[in-house]
């Protein structure tokens, strides 16, 4: 197993694209520091404000980067064709795909803290001196929240690698991870009441203040799961998606 991770993680460093999609989710930075200075001369002109924080505004961007990183681990085996290679140095299917998900899974919740931390201690620095809402609080009391975004990160890289693994199509999967992200939030409003509200409950990045034992919006109105529910549905995304991915790995010749 050692020599099969050690093989997915030179694969994963060896190729463009992942250096490509961690310098996107790298963005956030600057975009949090850009944002940051922006609402600090409005407080200038205002006195105070209330601003979303940067590391929650620009989290999706983080997401998608790196849900991309993901898919990617897979799908560009299917268009190069070495994952025939592949599988004939690791005929166990099961350990092949076990070993993509534990280095893309490390390698994205790294990179996804490293990210998300460096975006909230610069925007702290930088609004230094202005009340912006965002720098209330302590960092004791921000990390469930920086650590429930990261694990959602994390979580999605999965689910990329997942439907990838399933789907064959670096196009599709990432297709999906937008709708699950971006899509689904919004068709669930038009859901007749309370079903509304469960269901967003449910939906990834509804989960993410729930881990962190927050309200969500005053639109979908508290959540209605505890951080130990929340985090267990966040969970449950990847684990479904992979086996989905193992399942179909396994019916197919390549």
């Amino acid at each position: 197993m050692k020599a099969v991770l050690a093989a997915e993680w030179l694969k994963l460093r060896s190729v463009t694209s992942t250096y490509q999609t961690l310098g996107t989710a790298a963005l956030a930075v600057l975009l949090g520091a850009a944002w940051t200075l922006y609402v600090s001369g409005l407080a200038d002109e205002r006195g105070e404000l209330r601003a979303a924080a940067p590391e929650q505004g620009f989290l999706p961007l983080v997401q998608i980067s790196l849900a991309v990183l993901g898919v990617l681990a897979i799908t560009s085996e299917y268009a190069t064709g070495t994952i025939s290679t592949s599988l004939i140095a690791v005929p166990k299917r099961g350990t092949l795909l076990l070993a993509k998900a534990g280095i893309v899974g490390l390698a994205t919740l790294t990179a996804a803290n490293a990210v998300l931390l460096v975006t909230y201690s610069a925007s702290r620095l930088i609004a230094s001196g202005h009340k912006l809402g965002f720098n209330n609080t302590s960092i004791t009391d921000d990390l469930p929240m920086l650590f429930a975004s990261g694990l959602s990160v994390t979580a999605l890289a999965l689910v990329g690698l997942g439907l990838g693994t399933a789907i064959r199509s670096t196009a599709g999967a990432i297709v999906s991870i937008v709708g699950l992200l971006f899509v689904l939030p919004g068709v669930v409003n038009y859901l007749p009441p309370p079903w509304n509200t469960r269901v967003a409950t449910l939906l990834l990045p509804n989960l993410v203040p729930q881990i962190a034992d927050q309200r969500l919006s005053s639109r979908l109105g508290d959540g209605l799961l505890p951080p130990w529910a929340a985090l267990a549905a966040l969970l449950a995304y990847p684990l479904v998606a992979l086996a989905i991915g193992y399942y179909q790995l396994n019916r197919r010749d390549v």
